[in-house]
């Protein structure tokens, strides 16, 4: 058996993760060895990135029988979308690693990083529904003993809550995949849940499908989370250690949106098509409500952790906007808003390691004492309010273009909204960063040699994907062409 590029991103980390289990290797040769094979994965990806055609077609496939009686295999494959996501996973995490080099004391821990990866690199590739499913399930254990061993406050509610909303959202999509097996069972006579394979169903009644299509959503709108799925989100942010809120943040609740264009547009174009308009509406309803929360917030990390679910409803209205411009908008804001949330969250934790305080008001000065803390963290957050120069702000035009295509109205609507996020984000930067209002912060230190070598990576892409986008949008573009025009026949010259 041929074992190709993607499966070796897949299981690598996995594979590392269970001999470290196995070996009697501390917690710091842990995260040495699997600081170096998130390195590995990233040139990985670097080399896929290079060599990927420009073509909207699944490239670098592996197809593999797993459980052949009932059609069920190990099939992956890779394409513009999904191409632009491993780029940005391969990124971070490397990036991730530097700066959380100090602030876990646990194997289990850093074991949990490597198993973390292959998850989401497995859900990232996955091209046969059970398989998606397998790794979609699998990804999720290793985040919830992370926050359940690791996290703050009341971490092992906040995991229960967590696991309960996902696993119930999962359940019904798991049995909307085991549907859709047999539906192609009875029209084909025999079994498979290729995604290929399921896409040719012609017999499903429309009231089938609508169940089906909503069951799918559910389980990708807790993911995301979309309103008024988000009942678990404060907690479990504000709660989480900071691994676990940056991974569930830049990384998972991207994969919610990923899952939407893989599996949700193929299978229900006419639907996709049909609720786009009420999606476009919740998600721009989602930006505003979860805008208007982070303003109320005094805790640092749950205004941070609103200002994600915003953003996130802001993507989703891109997807759906029917149209080149708005898609490729809502994948470049998939990258620019992990980017920037990301760095945020992490440099958090870095403030949160040194003073231990979370709350605005117990904060100010900190510009004065660390200068370089600053400087990267005026960055990402220049990046969340869109300023031209930065990615965020390529992103939005690009979705509020792609939505005033959509309809004047809601371009309008849209492109009001996206100011929401600028003034909680200055605010909170003059309070909490710039303005000396005599609290004691002498406990803050600057950033190390590490955490500014994790940092400039993340500050690259936001300006140069800023500066160049074309470097970024003409590898997904033949993707969204094809989606478009061959999926859901709605031309090219949109």
């Amino acid at each position: 058996m041929h074992i190709g590029i993607l499966s070796i991103i897949i299981f690598l980390p996995m594979a590392v993760a269970f001999l470290m289990l196995i070996l009697p290797i501390k917690q710091q040769g842990t995260r040495n060895v699997a600081f170096v094979v998130s390195l590995v994965i990233f040139f990985l990806a670097l080399y896929i990135y290079n060599n990927f055609q420009l073509t909207g077609y699944m490239q670098l496939r592996e197809f593999y029988p797993w459980i052949q009686t009932y059609g069920i295999h190990y099939s992956v494959g890779i394409d513009g979308f999904s191409l632009i996501v491993l780029m940005l996973i391969a990124t971070l995490i490397p990036s991730a690693y530097l700066l959380l080099w100090n602030n876990e004391r646990s194997k289990i821990y850093w074991v949990s990083m490597l198993f973390i990866q292959s998850g989401i690199s497995g859900t990232l590739f996955s091209l046969d529904l059970i398989l998606f499913y397998f790794f979609w399930e699998a990804m999720l254990l290793p985040v919830f003993m992370i926050i359940g061993l690791f996290g703050s406050g009341n971490r092992v509610f906040s995991t229960l809550k967590v696991t309960i909303y996902t696993m119930m959202g999962s359940l019904f999509m798991f049995v909307s995949i085991l549907y859709l097996g047999v539906a192609f069972y009875y029209e084909f006579g025999s079994w498979s849940f290729e995604l290929n394979d399921i896409v040719q169903i012609t017999t499903i009644s429309y009231e089938h499908k609508i169940l089906l299509f909503l069951s799918f959503m559910l389980a990708f709108a807790i993911k995301i989370p979309l309103f008024p799925f988000h009942s678990w989100l404060l907690e479990t942010y504000s709660n989480s250690p900071t691994g676990g809120v940056f991974l569930l943040s830049s990384i998972m609740a991207k994969l919610g949106v990923y899952a939407l264009v893989r599996f949700v547009l193929p299978i229900f174009p006419e639907l996709f098509k049909e609720f786009a308009p009420w999606l476009i509406g919740l998600g721009l309803f989602g930006l505003l409500y979860f805008g208007i929360a982070a303003i109320s917030q005094y805790n640092i990390k749950k205004m941070f952790a609103y200002s994600s679910a915003s953003h996130l409803g802001f993507i989703t209205a891109g997807i759906f906007s029917l149209n080149a411009v708005g898609m490729m908008g809502g994948a470049f804001l998939v990258v620019a808003h992990a980017i920037s949330t990301g760095g945020l969250f992490l440099l958090v934790g870095i403030m949160e390691r040194n003073l231990g305080i979370r709350s605005i008001s117990a904060l100010g000065g900190i510009a004065k004492k660390a200068p370089l803390f600053t400087f990267f963290f005026a960055i990402m957050l220049l990046c969340i309010v869109g300023i031209p120069g930065t990615n965020g702000f390529v992103a939005e035009l690009l979705i509020i273009l792609g939505l005033f295509k959509f309809n004047v109205y809601v371009g309008v609507i849209a492109a009001t909204t996206v100011l929401v996020a600028a003034s909680y984000m200055f605010w909170m930067f003059q309070k909490a960063i710039l303005e000396n209002r005599g609290n004691d912060v002498s406990e803050m230190i600057d950033l190390n040699v590490k955490e500014v070598l994790g940092l400039l990576p993340l500050v690259g892409l936001i300006i140069g994907m800023g500066i160049y986008p074309e470097w970024f949008l003409y590898k997904i573009e033949p993707t969204i062409q094809h989606y478009l025009i061959d999926i859901l026949h709605i031309g090219a010259n949109v």
